[in-house]
Parts: structure tokens; C-alpha cells; sequence
């Protein structure tokens, strides 16, 4: 059976999403072409005409567009961004970002939360961006959350998995895909994501500094791809002290 992220009813074969916010021609199409990728953000704003680059031309037909509400520092700035992005064709999905801290960049659960609840009602597939908490996981759960989006690291950090501990409350207690967004830096830091049973990653800062954008989209869609696997297969046990011999022929001959 094909293996599919399904959010609020839609399908995707492909657990890697863009997060477009270092965009870029090459970028987008490493991430289509190299990853894989079904699903890219896009800020409202980049989809601005005059003299900004219109990230709309960039993306291909087919790709599902996840508009986010970046710069809104509160519930009612997101509300209204996700309209509008509605409004202009963008689509029902939307990324929730509530973001008063500009320091760390930090998502506000609080404001989070009534955004979610508000434009679920509107049957927006809502997929909200947050500080991983388990009680707040319950709550986006409970008001209509499409899925749980819990940060790595701090956004473009590329330090990882920092809140591991955390996400995996969130992913063994959580019945929701578990996208892990923000500060995943190298592959293997996806495909540690993965292992541990998150539902997909989304990446930006790690493909689009990278010295070779095609390559390094290339090595995350395995990476997840490795990931999603190892955990789908189920690990061995692990031997807490001494060893445990492999093969009969590996322990010690007795006269």
C-alpha cells in the first residue's frame, strides 16, 4: 500500500515541504525536481506584483500552495492574512505564524490557537507553526488543527532537532501528523525527524545556503525517504549493557 501524507483529507506522496522563504528559481525547482516537493509556503506578501518578484511565477502547476501569515504578531493580523490569501486564489490551505518576539522568532501559542480556531470553522486546512508543548498540541488538536507543525530550532538557525524530547511527546501522544518546521540544518537531522515518527519535515535555510541547491534537495528527499522507512520497519532492540552476540560464530569458541 502507498505509503501517504494525508492532511484534512489530502493526499501527498511526498513528506518533504518547502518552506519558501529564502526563495528563489533554483530553489523552487531543486525542491520539485530534486525533493520532491508537493507543498511550498509562500509568504502573501511575495505574491505582491510591482517591482517584487512574484514567487507565484516560480511555482508549478500541480504543487499545492501553503500560504503562511508571516509578520502577523497576533490572532487577528493571521485571520486576516489567511483571507486575504483566500481571497486571491491561493487556496484553503494556510500556515499559521503568530510572531511577537523578533528576536528568536519564536511562535506565540496563545495567539496561535485563536487563529486556528476561527479559520478551522472556516474550513481552512489549518497548519499551525508552534513551540512544542503537549498540552498545547491537545488544544490545536481540539480546535480543528489540520496537523501539529512544532519547532526544530530557532527559524534558520540549522541547529536541529534542539526540542527533540518534545516533539516526541507530542508525536506518541498527539493523533495528528507531526511536521517538524524550523532549524532542521543537514539531512540526517530530517532523517532523525523521521526515525522518530514524524508525519514529514520542512526545510528552507538548510537547501537554500547550501553550496549546491540541487544536490543538497536531493540528499533530504533520501534522507526523509530513509527515515520514513527505518521507522515504518520497526527498530531492533536496544542492549542497554554488554553485547549480544549477532551470529553463533562471532562468540567464543569452548573446547
Amino acid at each position: 500500500m502507498e505509503d501517504k501524507l494525508i492532511l484534512n483529507g489530502h493526499e501527498f506522496t511526498s513528506r518533504f515541504i518547502l518552506g519558501s522563504g529564502k526563495y528563489s528559481l533554483d530553489l523552487i525547482r531543486a525542491a520539485v525536481e530534486n525533493a520532491g516537493a508537493q507543498i511550498i509556503t509562500l509568504a502573501l506578501r511575495r505574491a505582491a506584483g510591482g517591482d517584487v518578484a512574484n514567487i507565484l511565477d516560480y511555482i508549478p502547476e500541480g504543487v499545492t500552495l501553503l500560504p503562511n501569515t508571516s509578520g502577523a504578531r497576533n490572532a487577528d493580523e493571521a485571520v486576516r492574512i489567511a483571507r486575504l490569501a483566500r481571497e486571491t486564489g491561493c487556496g484553503d490551505f494556510i500556515k499559521i505564524e503568530a510572531i511577537r518576539d523578533s528576536k528568536y522568532l519564536l511562535p506565540d501559542n496563545y495567539e496561535t490557537l485563536k487563529a486556528t480556531e476561527i479559520l478551522a470553522k472556516e474550513g481552512f486546512v489549518v497548519m499551525p507553526y508552534m513551540y512544542p508543548d503537549l498540552n498545547f498540541a491537545r488544544d490545536l488538536q481540539n480546535a480543528g488543527a489540520a496537523c501539529i507543525m512544532p519547532l526544530g530550532s530557532p527559524i534558520g538557525s540549522n541547529k536541529g532537532l534542539c526540542t527533540k524530547d518534545f516533539i516526541q511527546i507530542i508525536i506518541d501522544e498527539v493523533d495528528l501528523p507531526v511536521i517538524v518546521d524550523a532549524g532542521i540544518g543537514r539531512p540526517s537531522q530530517a532523517c532523525e525527524a523521521m526515525e522518530m515518527g514524524a508525519a514529514a519535515v520542512m526545510a528552507n535555510t538548510a537547501i537554500a545556503t547550501a553550496g549546491d541547491v540541487p544536490a543538497m534537495a536531493s540528499a533530504f528527499k533520501k534522507a526523509i525517504e530513509a527515515g520514513r522507512e527505518s521507522y515504518l520497519a520497526g527498530f531492533g532492540n536496544v542492549v542497554e549493557k554488554g553485547a549480544r552476540a549477532s551470529s553463533p560464530l562471532t562468540g567464543f569458541l569452548h573446547d
